[in-house]
């Protein structure tokens, strides 16, 4: 049995217990309706099967924190089934599955120390850093001059991932990507 908060004490980013299963707080809104209880509407990704839920729990009701091991690692390579990590501490490696890697395999990177997620020993789930630097290896070129409109276009990074990146970005070109959203945040001077 995990630790019991208060719905109104709800983060982003937090591990909950709902139905039996753990999930991940993607987002949350605490609505106050003119008439009625005030409640709260959780959007929640399920951390064993990746789908995302919107959960609503009244403003007096409380919620079970999901109790699962963290571990920083660091990704090795992948083996087509699976992506294996290290653990640079105690050399422990260890397979997550390509279900479990998600969207979140795109933008990963040989070396790259990310969290992995244990439930009783098993992956359910890995977090990348926020952000992280890429090189761009395939886009149309870019003019000079292209860096007052808002126009993107595709650019294919390092992984194989393809983003949306301004019009000003050339091949080689480094860019920190969110890889959270996918999104383009900016160059990268090295």
């Amino acid at each position: 049995m995990g630790v019991k908060i208060g719905i109104n004490q709800i983060k982003k980013d937090m591990f909950i217990v709902h139905d039996g299963e753990p999930y991940r707080v993607l987002d949350y809104d605490h609505v106050k309706p003119g008439k009625g209880q005030a409640f709260v509407r959780v959007k929640a990704k399920n951390m064993k099967t990746g789908n995302v839920i919107e959960i609503t729990y009244k403003s007096s009701d409380s919620i079970e924190l999901a109790d699962f091991e963290q571990r920083q690692m660091s990704y090795s390579y992948s083996d087509g089934d699976s992506y294996w990590f290290i653990d640079m501490n105690t050399g422990d490696m260890i397979a997550v599955p390509s279900s479990v890697m998600g969207d979140e395999a795109k933008f990963l990177k040989e070396g790259m120390e990310v969290f992995i997620y244990l439930d009783k020993g098993q992956p359910i789930g890995v977090e990348l850093p926020k952000s992280a630097v890429y090189e761009v290896v395939e886009t149309e070129p870019g003019f000079k001059g292209d860096t007052a409109t808002s126009t993107l276009k595709p650019a294919k990074i390092d992984t194989g991932a393809t983003i949306q990146v301004p019009l000003f970005i050339n091949e080689g070109d480094k860019i920190k990507i969110d890889t959270r959203t996918g999104k383009y945040i900016e160059r990268v001077n090295e």
